[in-house]
């Protein structure tokens, strides 16, 4: 239900902040705004995108919990969405999401509310099958047919 209110709640927010802001700066300036806002948000997601890319491989190879800088990653992505979204809206959430602090706050806040039941790091084991006696672990190899003569018996059959 809160997914239905927000699909409704930002389109309306968007269209009485674009009346209001194109009434006192006229239309040009407003779709001026709109668009360098777009361009501005676009360049600072790509450097934000690029150090989060940095901060997820270094705790890869640090052997550390990525949660956090995959959380801080997927944040600078929707940053990125809201920013290429016209509206100031959207607008100012995107920004918002693109300051350190915020994202770092949004991160305990929903790490609270979210409970992690495990953590896996490195490679799942080969074979890993449900252990069930219906289940037959075999190997083949394909084995090309011969070449059958096609007169007389084939051998498994007596006359």
């Amino acid at each position: 239900m809160w997914l239905f209110l927000a699909f409704l709640a930002i389109p309306l927010i968007e269209i009485a902040l674009f009346i209001q802001v194109g009434g006192v700066i006229g239309l040009g300036w407003t779709l001026l705004i709109v668009i360098a806002t777009a361009i501005l948000g676009a360049t600072m997601v790509r450097s934000q995108g690029a150090l989060a890319l940095g901060q997820v491989q270094q705790s890869f190879s640090e052997v550390r919990d990525p949660t956090e800088p995959l959380a801080h990653g997927a944040m600078i992505l929707f940053a990125g969405a809201l920013l290429l979204t016209p509206g100031f809206f959207t607008d100012a959430v995107g920004f918002s999401l693109l300051i350190p602090q915020v994202r770092s706050a949004a991160f305990r806040y929903l790490k609270k509310r979210i409970k992690v039941k495990s953590f896996a790091s490195g490679h799942p084991q080969q074979h890993a099958r449900p252990q069930s006696s219906d289940v037959i672990d075999g190997e083949f190899e394909e084995v090309e047919p011969t070449q059958r003569q096609t007169s007389g018996p084939s051998g498994w059959t007596k006359h």
